[in-house]
């Protein structure tokens, strides 16, 4: 970047915008321009000061984050990362606004301990980098799962992180009730994951739910990665399942892409497919590279259509991703590469 990402930061605890502003001061990328404490104070920061980024708190006092997003993405759309509480309602919340438009999202800290804002500098300068997004998925109509299909042999696996919830969304309400069965990680916080988990299954016509250890994976259902200190593995080929392991983060991330997809690559080998969204950084791509060598089909998300082109940047470069696709054709793609028909079952 020519010039620092320029930053506002809002939120009602001067503690809290003290701490967002020393950590993303500490970037020579990135500069705070300004602060503010409310949405009336935010709204005149955001006119003089003329912003690249803004964090945003979930919970204000006069208007609350969710609702000055709206005012914002609907008056003058610009890069929003939202800064909330790690509980069920921070994260109900913080779901709500990434389908409004938000570029992405970190929780805060708990005292003494600022992990969760170690990568936000990085997500700032993504977000100034980025384009923004044509629509949130709250506005995408729901699409008719497809009428006919006949599930194969096939197991799905997809990765994600900035501009996931939209992409997943996207994806999986093209997906019937009989869908393959599929096993996603999305890069987000713990609490976060469980609560889109059951955001998509309110949204899907298959069954969306957090993976636990043992799971077995079964038609017509989803997985989804939980938040936290362990990764999601597929193990077990005469009855696969899922497995969790508390192993060391993989690409900065845990649960890690490249896991998952290395563990499928091992499990289904030319029985699998990988799919690579949008996100931040490369993981995904390696681990995307081993299913294709191993007989797998790949896809990838497009340029055009990705909030952050990184993960399937990277895993196209390597030779990872069979083809590219826009975001809206990838679920129709990812049920025509399942469906029996394909494999000659009648």
């Amino acid at each position: 970047m020519n010039a620092p990402a320029r930053v506002l930061v809002v939120d009602d605890s001067p503690t809290m915008r003290g701490l967002i502003t020393a950590v993303l001061n500490s970037d020579p990328e990135v500069s705070v321009v300004g602060q503010a404490g409310d949405a009336l104070q935010a709204r005149a920061a955001i006119k003089e000061l003329n912003p690249d980024v803004v964090t945003l708190d979930i919970e204000m006092p006069n208007m609350n984050g969710l609702e000055f997003l709206e005012k914002i993405m609907r008056l003058r759309p610009m890069p929003v990362i939202m800064v909330s509480t790690m509980t069920q309602h921070g994260a109900n919340a913080t779901l709500a606004a990434l389908e409004i438009g938000a570029f992405d999202c970190v929780g805060k800290p708990v005292p003494g301990d600022i992990r969760p804002f170690i990568d936000l500098a990085e997500k700032v300068k993504a977000a100034a980098r980025s384009s923004r997004r044509q629509a949130a998925a709250a506005s995408v109509p729901v699409a008719a799962p497809a009428s006919g299909y006949r599930v194969g042999r096939k197991i799905v696996a997809i990765g994600s992180s900035t501009g996931g919830v939209e992409a997943l969304i996207t994806v999986l309400q093209k997906f019937p009730k009989n869908c393959p069965p599929t096993v996603i990680t999305q890069h987000m916080p713990p609490t976060f994951t469980k609560s889109f988990a059951e955001r998509l299954n309110r949204l899907c016509a298959p069954v969306v739910e957090e993976a636990y250890d043992g799971a077995r994976l079964e038609i017509g259902k989803i997985y989804l990665a939980p938040g936290g200190n362990r990764h999601l593995q597929v193990v077990n080929p005469s009855a696969p399942a899922c497995r969790l392991v508390e192993r060391d983060p993989v690409n900065g991330h845990r649960p890690s892409v490249d896991v998952l997809f290395d563990s499928v690559a091992e499990l289904a080998g030319r029985n699998g497919v990988g799919v690579i969204l949008t996100g931040m950084g490369r993981d995904g791509a390696s681990g995307l590279l081993k299913m294709r060598d191993a007989g797998a089909r790949t896809l990838g998300q497009n340029e055009k259509t990705c909030v952050v082109y990184g993960m399937p940047r990277v895993a196209h470069e390597i030779g990872a991703v069979e083809a590219q696709l826009p975001l809206d054709s990838i679920g129709d793609e990812i049920l025509k590469l399942t469906a029996a028909r394909k494999e000659g079952i009648e």
